[in-house]
């Protein structure tokens, strides 16, 4: 989101900044250093994310996006909670510092999390300033991190309430089938096959797990000089599910939709150094012991997630619902993601 396309209401200021002032003061060790200053970090239609520093400490707070009134889409209490958990377990997460609960304090609940100093990484120009070195050692970190969450006892860590895994992927095929006979206006070939397939057998998890949900490298914070991830963020579609539901998603990201013209991320793989998917998967595998036999399927279903969701984004761009570059390219990937998809749960059907 550019400047000029901030809202005026979305900043704190008055009376919000204020009592925000107050609450964090009551909540870090010591008080403040000094007044509170905040700054919109991002923003639009997913959660608000704003710096905050008293001058002497960095802060990150998010809440709500403006005007939402389904809290349960954007549960700042969820968020919340699976970082403090996760934050005694090996996977990398912001350290949190306090939640509110009460819309009375700048209108909205929020949460408040230490600000992590590392730098995101999703286009050619950023995969650029990395040398070769670094970025063998980020793809590696990275595959390392997500190992680390399959592995993660969610009951020893209080998450044991945290969702529903009986049936997770299923559930899952539903849901976006919904979200596409929502929010599509054309005919795509062959998605409504794909989705039948995947629905037909769907595959038992071996393990429950925390799930992310949308773990993609620009979801990570990444130390400078070293390539070590430092943390893993945006948690709000988190929840209990089939571990193997992120791995295909990483598969698509890091090599799946090579070759494909988009405007979301570059490929690693198109980068000398970065691991290949070969040594992602094996690595993943050795650290988890789980069996990829049927990992076609989860490959597939990545396929036939990121298409529902670049339709839908076309669906939106078409009715002039978007505002930014690339939104008209999106629509150009569901044919494609499609294609491989079914390619792909063929081959696992066979």
């Amino acid at each position: 989101m550019s400047e000029a396309e901030i809202p005026a209401e979305s900043t704190l200021q008055g009376g919000a900044l204020s009592a925000l002032e107050s609450f964090l003061g009551e909540h870090v060790d010591g008080g403040l250093a000094g007044p509170l200053r905040a700054s919109l970090l991002s923003g639009g239609r997913s959660n608000l994310t704003y710096t905050l520093t008293d001058g002497k400490h960095d802060w990150v707070m998010r809440r709500p996006p403006l005007g939402h009134v389904l809290e349960t889409a954007h549960d700042m209490g969820r968020e919340y909670r699976v970082m403090k958990a996760l934050d005694a377990t090996a996977v990398p997460v912001p350290a949190m510092v306090a939640i509110c609960d009460d819309p009375a304090v700048i209108g909205s609940s929020f949460y408040v999390m230490a600000r992590v100093d590392g730098d995101t990484y999703r286009d050619a120009a950023d995969f650029e300033r990395l040398t070769p070195a670094e970025r063998e050692a980020l793809g590696l970190s990275f595959v390392d991190a997500l190992a680390a969450l399959a592995q993660v006892d969610y009951e020893a860590v209080g998450l044991g309430d945290f969702g529903r895994p009986e049936g997770y992927a299923g559930r899952q095929v539903r849901r976006w089938v919904k979200q596409l006979e929502s929010s599509t206006s054309r005919e795509v070939p062959g998605i409504k096959e794909l989705a039948e397939k995947l629905a037909e057998r769907v595959p038992e998890a071996q393990r429950a797990s925390v799930v992310h949900g949308d773990f993609r490298l620009d979801n990570a914070l990444v130390e400078r000089g070293s390539a070590k991830i430092l943390a893993v963020i945006d948690w709000e579609m988190s929840t209990l599910g089939d571990p193997l539901t992120d791995l295909g998603m990483l598969y698509l990201f890091w090599e799946g939709w090579q070759g494909l013209d988009n405007p979301i991320a570059a490929t690693p793989v198109d980068f000398e150094g970065f691991p290949s998917w070969a040594q992602m998967r094996d690595r993943y595998v050795a650290a988890t012991s789980l069996d990829l036999a049927d990992f076609d399927w989860y490959a597939a279903f990545a396929f036939f997630k990121l298409a529902v969701i670049c339709e839908g984004i076309h669906y939106r761009y078409v009715k002039g619902m978007t505002v930014g570059e690339g939104f008209e390219r999106m629509g150009n990937l569901v044919q494609p993601l499609v294609e491989r998809g079914l390619d792909t749960v063929n081959r696992w059907t066979r």
